[in-house]
């Protein structure tokens, strides 16, 4: 038996919570949310109405407040928070977890004021006399639709091969479908960056655009992100796999992507303030965008998508002139 400590008690949390439970392998899964009151509720009616309603966590899962109670003795730490909020969350719950403690991180995006990456941010938080086992779960995977019990198939990121293989077999499943991968860098790139390219997406649609605007935003898009995760180090055959095509594909045009409703919104011409206000949960794309937009101007590498949605988000430039400056650019060899 395994015990695995899941932190964060979002959607994505929750459901990993879920799905964990139905592995090939038993495991002791402890969750924990960080909202007292959200936490007894959810062990009360062993469901989280607020965040993944209509789902229910089994009997056999701990939900909790207290940070020692979840991530003592735990021998695989997943972290599931939002990336602006990530380095405190670790800070509070790394400490009481055993030195030797795979930590995993399910994040999509960057810490919004350093423009570090969760592997960063973990290995600051233990810091140096501390060299976390570290691994990335990323991919195509909303939250409900894994929690219901439909195939999902993801990627396991680390640089220590033999912790991806534990990982991927631990957490293996009857709908869960797992492939390793040693390219972290490039995990946590694509997974930051497909958030921007939705909102993106969504702001086509809010326009009223068609699928010709939305198969040329794809394809563009993942040639933005491949250029940039080249330009940083990372390998470009991990953008055309789940965690790049995949998950981008999925954001752009799922009905349950967060980031995509934002730009979905401020096509329909809504200011983002009010966007956001009518939201339970975190698009990561908001936050990220300015971020790997500085990246890449440090790395010398063009995103005019990234580009104008972060003119859209941070300078209230209308979705509609942030199209035309795009179709505007001078002419290129693809």
């Amino acid at each position: 038996m395994t015990r695995i400590a899941i932190v964060g008690g979002g959607s994505w949390g929750t459901a990993l919570a879920i799905v964990l439970s139905r592995t090939h392998e038993r495991h002791d899964i402890s969750l924990w949310v960080r909202d007292e009151s959200l936490a007894a509720a959810i062990r009360e009616r062993r469901v989280n109405e607020i965040y993944l309603p209509g789902h229910e966590i089994p009997e056999g899962v701990n939900v909790t407040h207290d940070v020692r109670e979840a991530v003592e003795r735990a021998a695989v730490v997943i972290g599931a928070i939002p990336a602006a909020y990530a380095r405190s969350v670790y800070s509070a719950v790394l400490p009481h977890a055993p030195r030797n403690a795979a930590i995993v991180s399910a994040t999509k995006g960057l810490e919004p004021e350093s423009h570090a990456r969760m592997s960063e941010v973990v290995a600051q938080v233990l810091s140096a006399e501390r060299s976390p086992h570290f691994a990335v779960l990323s991919g195509p995977s909303f939250a409900a639709e894994a929690a219901a019990g439909q195939p999902t198939a993801v990627v396991i990121a680390s640089t220590d091969y033999q912790l991806a293989r534990e990982l991927q077999k631990a957490f293996a499943g009857p709908s869960f479908r797992l492939y390793t991968n040693d390219d972290v860098l490039g995990v946590e790139l694509a997974g930051a960056m497909k958030n921007v390219i939705a909102i993106a997406a969504g702001a086509c649609q809010g326009l009223g655009l068609g699928a010709n605007s939305l198969a040329a935003l794809i394809t563009r898009g993942l040639a933005e992100m491949k250029r940039l995760a080249q330009a940083l180090g990372a390998k470009r055959n991990t953008l055309s796999g789940l965690a790049g095509l995949g998950d981008l594909v999925l954001t752009c045009t799922g009905a349950l992507s967060r980031n995509r409703h934002v730009g979905i919104e401020l096509g329909k011409g809504h200011a983002l303030a009010e966007v956001l206000a009518g939201m339970k949960m975190v698009a990561e794309g908001v936050g990220t965008a300015a971020a790997l937009l500085a990246l890449a101007y440090s790395a010398g590498v063009e995103l005019p998508i990234t580009e104008q949605v972060t003119a859209i988000l941070r300078g209230g430039k209308s979705p509609q002139k942030a199209i035309r400056n795009i179709m505007e650019r001078s002419l290129k060899r693809e």
